[in-house]
This record gives structure tokens, sequence and C-alpha cells, in this order.
């Protein structure tokens, strides 16, 4: 399905979406001789409409880019690389891993899914079931790097099973450091990623009032009725602040916290010293914008709360996402019984949402798998990533011998990149999946060239209810491989067929999917291999509408009869606001020490506190080997305050050090008016090996934010993350 005639002779047209981010927007391209020659958006789409943005239109490009990596080549003794078959590399990397297994333990086998993993559709479960398998709870995913704070709060916090207000038809939304314009990402409730200038405009239109929390005036802010240009880091405190207000006003809905709420008094006492003053002080808003945007939430009747990566990889992000839920929950902003849910899924389960609380449940401590490292545990499904590196360099029994890095780049993701360095070299073996020469893959022993989207069949299983319609897109592989290339999940189907291991699927695809997550379900074959669509159908078992179904149809479709009402509810368990240590946690914020300008003495001393942002036209570190992008920039600029330039005697241009806890970088500076005086706006996912860095070439590579960055100064006790967002730095001129 999916292909008709193109006018151009021997030309296809076929329809699918790109997967070179989570925002799997719907595209025509046209196919000749099995390669792709054109790319644009699919304008038949109903969701899409026949948006785009700049790196989904490097598809074309990628198929047969010069950076490509199209034969899986093997590290020999002096550094080189050969060329060798992918079956080659199969039986070498389990031979290996067999015999690390006898040895050390099934332990000692890790497997580390970055950002693109995700796309691939069966890689996660699968890779889970391989981990399953051998027995080995060495499992990491960039989601304990960036946002392990989601899944955490919900556990704590518990789940409504009506499922949160959309943000179409909401007449107020409060955004925290989420630029959807831009990142094109956003928790359900935000403005939908899916075209998302086009909803943002609806929805003003409509006359959603928006409250952004940001130390930016982004692109999303400059559309705020009220934009709260915080201090970067002080979430909590304004979250917080707002919250005092809108229970000292009454403006919550008391008859529904009554029902369905435990711990309020509790949350009264512990907000009780944030007054608007407080907040004004700490956090450098004004109090009267603190009060009038409670009010303008408390007075609102729909909309959702909701934050991006960023507030997340900030100190405290567990509190941050927590009271979030809090501002949803006092002011009951839920799909109530009798109300149609906008989007219940098409690859979820069967079954109606009902108007009652799923509980809290376990999702780290003392009866999940420990970690070696700093008193931790396996968190929300996986281990904490900010502690791998550890797992690698600590020796003794669990020691981690083998990596598998999936569509991921460690060296410029993982925090502490010094330390990141020590650990890849360390291991036994390292094998990389990866469509080109990436600052980890450099160092592999083995690379396996992966697929790109165009070369295989996905189903949009993660996305399935991000969408605010019953909305799927089946996408069959359209082109030709290019070369001796993978899945991800081929990889680990190879392994366990050679292996002997048995592959079976269960439980959600994510972790914080615990409430709505994927179905899936069924032994994988390993006497023969499967297709990819038999091992989707395994994935997205026991869906409303059968993958096959699915498939048959043309491009994305929304399935306009599926309707969900959210039923009476029976379930006597409660929404907790404060859960034990969080009402301790925000007390322990209230009582850090200030200096007289409001900034927290623990911090010390330092000139700027260094934020993330993320950029249109990259992502993370991929893209930025294609011509059409390095027109929009080739490195990732510190933004800062013109008056700051000035103050360092240099112009936007110049370059800078900027020294933080784990080390310090150059970088190239950018005057940049929308941001506040001491802070500074870094994009992650730049730069490349440390020796391949210099002052030199940061204009052509970008430098790596990573290397400021201390896995051990800071972290977060439950989930090991590291202080990787209002980082204290200073800032010389170079």
């Amino acid at each position: 399905m999916g292909t008709k005639p193109a006018a151009q002779p021997g030309v296809e047209t076929k329809k699918t979406y790109c997967r070179f981010c989570h925002n799997y927007c719907a595209m025509e391209v046209d196919v000749l001789d099995g390669k792709p020659i054109a790319v644009r958006g699919d304008i038949s789409d109903p969701v899409y409409g026949g948006y785009t943005c700049i790196k989904g239109r490097q598809l074309t490009k990628a198929y047969d880019h010069e950076s490509r990596i199209t034969q899986p080549l093997k590290k020999l003794a002096d550094g080189s690389w050969q060329e060798i078959s992918s079956t080659q590399a199969f039986d070498e990397i389990a031979d290996k891993v067999k015999q690390i297994i006898d040895m050390d333990g099934a332990r000692s086998i890790a497997t580390y899914c970055g950002t693109y993993s995700f796309q691939e559709s069966a890689a996660l479960a699968v890779s889970r079931a391989f981990h399953e398998g051998i027995g080995s709870p060495s499992y990491y995913t960039s989601v304990s790097i960036d946002q392990p704070a989601k899944g955490i709060a919900l556990s704590r916090f518990g789940v409504w099973a009506g499922g949160p207000h959309s943000f179409e038809g909401a007449d107020v939304a409060l955004i925290v450091g989420c630029n959807t314009l831009i990142s094109h990402f956003t928790p359900y409730g935000g403005i939908p990623p899916f075209s998302p200038r086009k909803a943002l405009n609806r929805g003003l239109k409509d006359g959603i009032k928006m409250i952004v929390i940001d130390p930016r005036k982004t692109e999303v802010a400059r559309k705020a009725h009220i934009h709260l240009q915080a201090r970067p880091g002080e979430d909590p405190t304004v979250l917080c602040g707002i919250i005092k207000v809108i229970l000292d006003e009454n403006l919550y809905d008391a008859e529904f916290c009554e029902q369905y709420v435990d711990g309020l008094e509790a949350l009264r006492e512990a907000v009780t010293d944030f007054t608007p003053e407080y907040v004004e002080l700490r956090a450098g808003v004004s109090s009267d914008l603190v009060v009038e945007a409670a009010r303008v939430w408390g007075n609102g009747k729909r909309g959702t709360a909701t934050a991006g990566t960023g507030p997340n990889m900030a100190p405290r992000g567990n509190v941050m996402e927590h009271l979030l839920h809090v501002l949803n929950t006092l002011c009951s902003r839920f799909n109530k019984e009798g109300d149609k849910v906008p989007n219940p899924g098409v690859l979820s389960p069967t079954g109606n949402r009902k108007a009652e609380v799923i509980a809290p449940w376990p999702a780290y401590g003392k009866d999940f798998p420990q970690s070696r490292i700093r008193g931790l545990s396996e968190c929300c499904g996986e281990m904490p990533t900010a502690a791998l590196n550890d797992e690698i360099l600590e020796p003794g029994d669990g020691q981690v011998k083998v990596l598998f890095n999936i569509g991921g780049n460690p060296m410029v993701a993982f925090p502490n990149q010094n330390k990141t360095v020590r650990a890849m070299e360390a291991l036994e073996l390292l094998v990389c999946i990866d469509v080109k020469m990436s600052a980890t893959a450099v160092m592999a022993d083995y690379i396996l060239p992966g697929k790109i989207c165009l070369e295989r069949d996905d189903a949009p299983v993660m996305a399935d209810t991000w969408f605010d319609v019953p909305y799927t897109h089946y996408a069959e592989a359209i082109v030709e491989p290019n070369g001796d290339v993978i899945e991800e999940w081929e990889f680990y189907w190879e392994l366990a067929h050679r292996l002997g291991i048995e592959l079976k699927l269960g439980g959600s695809i994510l972790p914080m999917d615990a409430a709505f997550g994927v179905a899936t379900g069924g032994l994988i074959p390993t006497d023969h291999k499967p297709s990819k669509f038999e091992v989707l159908e395994l994935v997205a078992s026991g869906t409303k509408v059968p993958l096959r179904e699915i498939k048959a149809k043309e491009g994305g479709f929304v399935y306009e009869n599926i309707e969900c009402f959210v039923e009476k509810g029976d379930s006597t368990a409660k929404l907790q606001l404060t859960p034990p240590g969080i009402a301790d946690e925000i007390r322990e914020i209230r009582s850090e020490n200030l200096t007289g300008s409001g900034i927290p003495q623990k911090d010390g001393t330092y000139t700027h506190l260094l934020t993330s942002r993320r950029l249109n036209h990259v992502y993370n570190s991929s893209g930025q080997q294609f011509d059409a992008v390095k027109d929009k920039g080739t490195t990732n600029h510190a933004h800062m305050h013109p008056d700051d330039l000035l103050a360092l005697e240099i112009e936007s241009g110049d370059l800078v050090q900027v020294s933080g806890p784990g080390g310090k970088v150059t970088a190239v500076t950018k005057a940049e008016v929308t941001i506040q005086r001491g802070v500074c706006s870094l994009a992650h996912g730049w730069g490349f090996h440390p020796e391949y860095d210099s002052n030199q070439n940061v204009r052509e590579i970008g430098t790596s934010s990573n290397r400021i960055i201390s896995d051990e100064a800071e972290y977060d006790p439950i989930s090991g993350m590291a202080r990787q967002s209002a980082i204290p730095v200073n800032i010389t001129a170079v």
C-alpha cells in the first residue's frame, strides 16, 4: 500500500512517515529504481496536513550521504577498520558475549538505547526481551538521562484513569520550559507538536490563555499571556508560589479533592512560606505576575500543566514534575465521567477509561535490582544511565564488560564526558548500531550500520496516545536497503538465535506508560527469522485495531469509529499530593540560605547559570552532516545577553571558555536579548571526542556541553541524574 504512479516516468510516489525524531511527520517520497529522489509533506494527511521540518527533508540525502556507513566495520588491533559481513559480525559478537557471560555473568552485558532507538518501533521491546532472556538487569535508555522525573512523579502520585485534558478545547495552558515550536515535543495536553505553530495559533484564536515559565523568552513564551521569566532552576519555587495562591484563595476544586485526593493539608503546610514576595526574591519574577498566573490557572475550566525536558534536567526535577500533577489535580483538569476521551489510542489495549484513580506503584528502591553505584536502584524499568560509566569502571561482581549502544551517542550525551571516555575505553566489547562515524562509534569494536526509516517498516507505537485524535500510520519499507544494513531489533534476534535465548515480549513499551501503554505479548520465533511485520504484530498485540488492518490503509488515518467515554469508576485509590518525601523536599527548597539578591548560597560563586536548549535544525547529535543543516549553523552557540558580552569586552561571535563542575569547554558566543543577564544557553549533543575538539574547530563541530557536567558533585538520589541544566559556571573571554 501507499504507492501511486507519479508524473515522471519510472517514479513512484509512496506514503510514509518520518522517523528522524519523535514527531513522525507524514510524508510522500518519490522513488526511482529503489532509491528516494524527493520528499515532501503529505498534504492529504488528516493530522499533519503537509507539515515537515528541515530535518525530515534530508531523508533523501541520508540514504546515500558520503558520511553514511553501509557495511559492518570491525576494528583491528592497529586501530584501523575492516569491512566484514553482518553474518560474520553477529557470529563473532555472539561468541564474545557467550564467553563473557560464562566468565562474568549476565549482568556484565549492558544495552544503552539512545533517542534514535525509540523511533525504531520494535527496538525497545525486543532489546528488553533479550535482557530478560539472558537475565541481565543492565538495561539503560536516554529517558534516565534527561527526564526520569516524569516516570518517578507518576509512580508516587498516581494516575487519573480518565486522562488529562487535551490542548484542543482548553481555555488555559501552563507550560514549563517546553518550546514546542522548536523542539517538536510536548507531553499530552501541551501544544500538539504535529504542526505546532498551526495548533498554537488555532488555540490562541479560540481564546486559550497561555502561562509560560521559562528563563528565556522562547518562541512559545512570546505567544504567552503571562511569561514568568524565572531564574534557571527555580521552576519548583514558582510552582509552589502559584499553588499557595490557589489554596489561599480557594481556587481549587474542593469537591474533587475531597473524593479523590490525599495530602491536601500537608501540601498547604509545605507551601505556606512560598509567598509571592519570596518567589519574587528567589526566582526573579514579579509577585504580581505570580498571583495573576495563579488566578488565571485557577479560574480556568479546561487545560493542562506540562513541562519539557529542560526543567527535568535542572535540580529537583522530581519535585517540579510532581507540582505539575498537583496543579492539574487541585483544579481537576481531567476527563470526568461521561466525557469523551479525544484519543484513547489505536495501538493501545481495548477498553474504556474510568473516572477513578490508578494507585501509585513501586518503581524503584530496595525491592528492585540494585546499582553498585551511589546507592541507586533500577528506576521505572531501567537502570540509571548516569551510573553506567561507573558500572563499567568499578571492578567487582556485576561490572559491565559489554555495551550495546543502540541509536545513541554516549560520548556527547552522558554527563561527565571525560569519564565517559575512560569507560568506553575500558569495555571489553563495544558494539554500536549507527549510520555514521559518531563520537561514540569511533571508539567501538564493531559498528553495525543501521537502516534509515525509509528502509524499514514501522508503526508509531510510542506516540499512539500523543495525538489529539485516534490516528495512526503504518509505514512500510519504501526503498531498497543501501548496503549490508540492519534494524536494531534484528541485532538482538540474531544474538538470541545464536545463543539459544528465548525472546518473550511482555509489558508496556515505556515504563512511564504503566497506565496507558502499548500492549505487547508473545514469543518471537527464533527457529526462523520473522519479518518486521510479524514482530510488530506481537509488539502491538491486543490493540483496538489489528495491525494488519492498519497496514492495509494508505498513509495516515483517523479512526473516527473509535470512541471512548469515561465510565463510572469503582476504585477507592486516591491521588497523593504529598507522598513520602515530597513535603520534606519542598521544605528543603524553602530552607536554603539565599544571598541578598535571592540566589541559593549552596551554589557558590559563579558568573552564569548554564541552561540547555533545543535547535530546530538538528536532533541532538543527528543531522549535523547535511549541507542544508550546515547552512543553518555549524556550532551550538553560547547564547548570552549583549550586556554580558560587553562586560567581557567581547562581541557576538567571539570565543569564551565555560568552566563548570565537570570540566571546561570553548564555545562561540551569540548575543540574545531575550535571555536574562547572568544566564547562558547552550544546546547539547554537539562536539566530538575530546581528543578531536579544539578552539580551532569549535566553529565547525560545536562544543560538548556534557564535558562541563559532573555526575558526582550533584545528582538526584532516586534516578542518579546529574545536574544538567541551571548549572553554575564561570565564563571568561578566550
